[in-house]
């Protein structure tokens, strides 16, 4: 069994967990419990359009995030369908990395992308993100090209892309896009996902990870100012 009472509590060895939940289920005192439920697209509707009125009366949609919602196309996309038949607003929250094919066709569904940036440099983006940034920035372009509305979001991390090189590289190729110039929204580093590793019985070191201090975070707020770019805090 993957789960054992001992002195210090229920341990779970990571080994033999295959996340299949029945621990949850007979966990008397509900201290173990599975978030998140499998749902099939009507029933997904069925939560959304419970929430229309307040949509309709806030102007408020609906935001398909993750992960990365466009790793799931089948059923990214009848949602975008279904909402867009309601008249729902809909929002995609992506990295951008993928086909140029998909990206097309969920643009053409959607009203907003909320597009991450993380750095410019090809090597160091493979270096710390595992991917090159060649598709997410072809793809990015793309979008610049059509009439959706484009909030590019950029994770600032110290050490890692709020030197002013990346900045600066950053801050050209976003005033470089064609059309209107795009709202940027900076998002300080933050280690919340240590509790999420803690829970799942994970390991988390966040010692080389940082948000940079308030100083830092208003210089590259008029680095982006003086490409003409307006940005802000948080987002």
């Amino acid at each position: 069994m993957a789960c054992r009472l001992t002195a210090d509590g229920v341990v779970t060895n990571q080994d033999l967990c295959i996340l299949c939940g029945k621990c949850a289920e007979v966990c008397p005192t509900k201290a173990t419990e599975m978030s998140g439920e499998q749902l099939m697209i009507k029933d997904i509707m069925e939560v959304i359009s419970r929430e229309k009125s307040l949509m309709d009366d806030s102007g408020g949609g609906v935001t398909f995030s993750g992960g990365e919602p466009l790793m799931h196309p089948n059923l990214l996309i009848p949602l975008l369908d279904e909402c867009g038949s309601e008249g729902i607003h809909r929002c995609v929250d992506t990295t951008g990395l993928a086909s140029a094919e998909l990206l097309r066709q969920v643009a053409s569904k959607a009203e907003l992308f909320l597009f991450d940036l993380k750095l410019m440099d090809p090597e160091r983006h493979r270096t710390y993100t595992g991917v090159s940034n060649k598709n997410i920035l072809s793809n990015l372009k793309f979008l610049a090209k059509t009439n959706i509305e484009i909030i590019i979001r950029i994770p600032l991390i110290r050490g890692i892309n709020d030197d002013d090189q990346n900045i600066q590289d950053t801050a050209e190729f976003i005033a470089s896009l064609p059309g209107r110039v795009r709202e940027v929204n900076l998002l300080p580093f933050h280690n919340s996902a240590a509790k999420k590793h803690e829970r799942l019985g994970q390991s988390f070191d966040s010692e080389l990870l940082g948000e940079p201090d308030q100083k830092r975070q208003l210089e590259i707020v008029d680095i982006f100012k003086g490409f003409g770019i307006s940005s802000r805090i948080g987002g």
